[in-house]
């Protein structure tokens, strides 16, 4: 796999990763309250919901890292799969929560598919 299709899968890692930060540890926070454009009484209300939300993320955040370094053929299918769940999961929130998400979750992670796609 080229070097420019590892970097994106592991940025889309790492973004993963930061999300999950917000979303179970950081979440009634300025930052992620500004991240989400949630107030104080929505953010401790979900509290709890937002935590199970980051563990999910962080589960895409595994799944792409162990994608990223494991060799073919495990390691081309797992990108694969794991880019594809990132997608549609942007598909999902850009219907229901936000448009934004649309452009911060899934235009990278099909941009980072077709990297992966052309490196093969």
């Amino acid at each position: 796999m080229s070097v420019i299709a590892v970097i994106a899968v592991v940025l889309i890692a790492l973004l993963h990763v930061y999300i999950l930060v917000l979303e179970m540890f950081l979440w009634t926070g300025s930052r992620a309250r500004n991240a989400f454009g949630t107030t104080e009484e929505f953010a401790a209300a979900t509290k709890v919901l937002a935590g199970n939300q980051g563990l999910y993320n962080g589960f895409l955040a595994a799944g792409l890292l162990w994608g990223a370094f494991s060799p073919d053929p495990v390691g081309f299918q797992a990108r694969i799969f794991f880019l594809v769940c990132v997608g549609v999961a942007g598909l999902y929130g850009a219907a229901t929560a936000s448009r934004k998400i649309l452009f911060v979750q899934t235009v990278p992670a099909l941009i980072a598919l077709t990297l992966v796609l052309l490196a093969h």
